[in-house]
């Protein structure tokens, strides 16, 4: 029997939208019973949930054309404490933007690669007000996401 595998959902959230993105990427992880799904905050994630995870899901609000501050932080605590230990781990990211939300993404990228990751999926980025039809999308993320980890596809 294989060993199980661990799925950690960071994320931020000021104003609730990438709360409720959270929300729905974790249902829809979940409906793989093969994972262990974890979800924290990003101000209260840190070096041992980043280094006890086979696969990371990221999820910010664009501030400034950029990811939310927490997020960098998250990022600033654990990029040396893991430096070299996380090469190839499998990553995706989620953004709620008030533009257009590609800045984030991309700033996120550039970190990902420093730490050596690989970008499974791609983003999903929300503009404006976050529909059903968005949710349904984050659902899916998360579940695909999962899934791929279960079955040792990244």
């Amino acid at each position: 029997m294989s060993e199980r595998k661990r799925l950690l959902i960071v994320f931020h959230t000021q104003s609730g939208n990438t709360g409720r993105l959270a929300d729905a990427v974790l249902n829809g992880a979940r409906r793989v019973d093969e994972v262990d799904t974890v979800i924290k905050r990003a101000f209260d994630a840190g070096t041992e949930d980043l280094l006890a995870c086979d696969g990371l899901l990221l999820g910010t609000p664009e501030n400034f054309g950029y990811m939310s501050g927490a997020l960098k932080d998250f990022f600033d605590r654990t990029y040396y404490p893991c430096e070299g230990k996380l090469t190839g781990l499998p990553y995706a990211v989620f953004v709620s933007a008030g533009n257009d939300g590609t800045g984030a993404v991309r700033e996120i990228g550039r970190i990902a690669r420093g730490y050596g990751w690989k970008d499974v999926a791609e983003a999903l980025i929300v503009r404006k007000e976050i529909t059903s039809a968005d949710l349904v999308r984050a659902e899916e993320l998360g579940e695909a996401f999962s899934a791929g980890l279960s079955m040792g596809v990244f």
